[in-house]
This record gives C-alpha cells, sequence and structure tokens, in this order.
C-alpha cells in the first residue's frame, strides 16, 4: 500500500475560523476542542470580535475571513465552518475563494430541517441579538426572513457575557437564558416544530431545550458533525467481510 502527500495536516479534515475572544469556551461550545468526537483544526481571524462580528454586522472583515479560510486549505483541511452564525453573510464569499465547502452559519440547517418537519409546522430561531439578525443573514443561508426568531439579549448573561467578551461567565444563568428564550419561542408560535440555535455557543444548552420544549434542536455541532461526515465518512469494513452478505 502506498500513502498519499501533498499536504501538511492529515486527519482534521474541518479547519474552523474562529473569533478574537477571551469569553470562557466550556465543553459543547465550539471553540473548545473537546466537544468534537473527531480532530478539528483551529485558526483565528485577527480582529473579528464578536461585538464588530455580530453588532456591527462583521464590516470590513470578509477579507481578513477569507486569508484566514485560505491559510486553513493550504495547511490541509477539507472542509471549512466558522465559530458565529451571524457569518452566513460570507457563505458566497468565502465558498469562491477557498475551493472546498464551506459551512459558514448554523443558520444554513434551516432550509433542511424544514423539510423535515409535518406540513404546517416550521423552524423557529435562537439568536444571541435578534435586533442585529437581518433578513440579509437569513436570505445568505437560504432561510425563510418570516420566521419566528427569539434573541437572548434580554436575559441575565448569555448575550451580555458572549458579546462584550467577558473573561467570566455564569453557566447556569446562560442556560436559564436559553430556557426562557425557548419557552418564549414556543408561545410565539404554536406551529414551531423545531429549533435551530444560531449562535455557537448555544449548543451546551441544546439538550436543556429539547427536554422543556419536547421539539428537536439543532446548532452548530449538528451542522458540523454532518458536515464532517462527508469530508470523510466511517469505512465499515467489517460487512465487507461478511459470508452472509453476498456480493
Amino acid at each position: 500500500m502506498k500513502a498519499q502527500g501533498g499536504k501538511t495536516i492529515y486527519g482534521a479534515v474541518v479547519g474552523i475560523l474562529m473569533l478574537e475572544t477571551r469569553f470562557p469556551r466550556i465543553v459543547g461550545d465550539m471553540g473548545n476542542a473537546a466537544t468534537w468526537p473527531f480532530p478539528v483544526f483551529y485558526r483565528t481571524v485577527k480582529g473579528a470580535t464578536p461585538d464588530l462580528v455580530v453588532r456591527k454586522g462583521a464590516a470590513g472583515l470578509k477579507d481578513a475571513f477569507i486569508e484566514t479560510a485560505r491559510s486553513l486549505v493550504d495547511e490541509g483541511v477539507d472542509g471549512i465552518t466558522t465559530t458565529c452564525g451571524f457569518l452566513s453573510l460570507f457563505q458566497e464569499d468565502l465558498a469562491a475563494a477557498v475551493g472546498v465547502p464551506v459551512a459558514a452559519s448554523s443558520l444554513s440547517q434551516v432550509p433542511l430541517v424544514q423539510r423535515f418537519l409535518p406540513p404546517g409546522k416550521k423552524v423557529g430561531i435562537i439568536t444571541v441579538s435578534k435586533k442585529s439578525l437581518t433578513p440579509d443573514h437569513l436570505i445568505k443561508a437560504g432561510a425563510p426572513v418570516d420566521l419566528p426568531v427569539v434573541g437572548t439579549e434580554n436575559g441575565r448573561e448569555f448575550t451580555r457575557a458572549i458579546l462584550d467578551d467577558e473573561p467570566e461567565m455564569d453557566v447556569d444563568l446562560c442556560r436559564l437564558d436559553l430556557r426562557d428564550a425557548g419557552r418564549e419561542l414556543m408561545a410565539m408560535d404554536p406551529d414551531i416544530g423545531a429549533i435551530v440555535l444560531e449562535c455557537t455557543n448555544m449548543a451546551p444548552y441544546a439538550a436543556d431545550l429539547r427536554a422543556d420544549l419536547g421539539v428537536p434542536v439543532y446548532s452548530i455541532w449538528t451542522l458540523v458533525s454532518w458536515f464532517q461526515a462527508g469530508l470523510l465518512p466511517p469505512r465499515f469494513s467489517g460487512a465487507m467481510h461478511d459470508p452472509r452478505i453476498s456480493r
């Protein structure tokens, strides 16, 4: 058997573009490597703070994201994702620039999840900042612009800790913020059949929302897990040698 070369990094097929942050990234957060059951490769986009990306529309950052994504591809990753759902704005530009698949935002799951639902049911979105989530963010993700949306900005802890990039964060209060947002979302529209979490820092609380609300909850964890499975499919070698299976 001959091994094929041509790259520097092997095994970490997913490259993650990190915002420049200092807030805690607990297990379940996209930026915590222990979250993933497979290797990932991180690189920080200098100057891309949460405030600038979310509240200020990532103004002036597109070239920095493209350059950083290209550096990851040059190292050897086979696909690119990011640590902010608001970066759906750069989905098309990143995909055009780097030559590998790009999953820029958790919001890109919305059209697929909608297709899973029974007739009359719809997707609801929880975001870190409802006032910052524009129709353009949804359009770039391929999502309808009229879906129910709730933000956590009026909560106790989550939005402030993330967007103000606080060095400490009360995880229990963040959990309460997400649970409150989930209940508000379900009360807003009884036809909600599933939830997509825009913010990549919300994945640690998805199980709480599922338990509270009784509907499926999709996060950046579900997106990147699916994304990685296509970039590096498992090889089911045992079945090939099972004598009970005809060829």
